[in-house]
């Protein structure tokens, strides 16, 4: 069982589909505030300082989940941004300014964890954040591509380069990170769980 954090959170749950908003709603609202939002422009409306943890749904009609992500971050906000889609990821996810990318569906306990590894990654320094988002995006692509693949990736092997460089800057601090780590990248990697 995850150990959820007793710090008053935050969290916007955003997926035009009712019955999955609701459903995360409900999965959260035990351990944090949570604001459920039914598309791109109401996430925008319910979206404030307030907000430590956006969960945002990639393909929304209207207004998508790629631009309120824009949007957000044109905002100066500090919120994490998690993208929980049902869309395959491709290398264009390495330019996308997400903390961390969830397929769908996603079980209970996967979705109390990448909660909670937001709320502690947001702790640390913003190295150490860049190289939580960096991994994240290199366990999702390891996760849905082949190795010929990413191979021919320079977008991959740029990412991969990244964190060989993050980690060496900061080699005493991801000394003591390792488990976490392992933990954030464990659920990138985990089977998708029923919903």
């Amino acid at each position: 069982m995850v150990d959820i954090s007793t710090d008053d959170a935050t969290v916007l749950v955003v997926d035009d589909e009712r019955d999955v908003a609701d459903l995360y709603a409900f999965r959260l609202e035990e351990h944090y505030t949570v604001r459920t939002a039914y598309g791109g422009q109401e996430a925008l409306d319910a979206f404030d300082g307030d907000v430590d943890v956006i969960l945002l749904d990639r393909r929304m009609p209207g207004l998508t989940g790629d631009e309120v992500l824009q949007r957000v971050r044109e905002a100066d906000s500090d919120a994490r941004v998690v993208m929980v889609t049902a869309i395959d990821p491709d290398v264009d996810i390495v330019d996308m300014d997400f903390d961390d990318y969830l397929c769908k569906p996603i079980g209970k306990e996967t979705l109390l964890e990448a909660v909670e590894h937001q709320l502690t990654a947001r702790e640390y320094g913003e190295t150490v954040q860049e190289l939580f988002r960096a991994t994240s995006k290199v366990g999702v692509l390891e996760a849905e591509k082949s190795t010929e693949e990413l191979e021919e990736s320079a977008e991959y092997q740029d990412l991969t380069q990244r964190i060989e460089e993050l980690r060496a800057d900061q080699s005493d601090l991801i000394e003591q990170l390792d488990d976490f780590e392992a933990a954030f990248n464990a659920i990138d990697r985990a089977p998708k769980e029923p919903m």
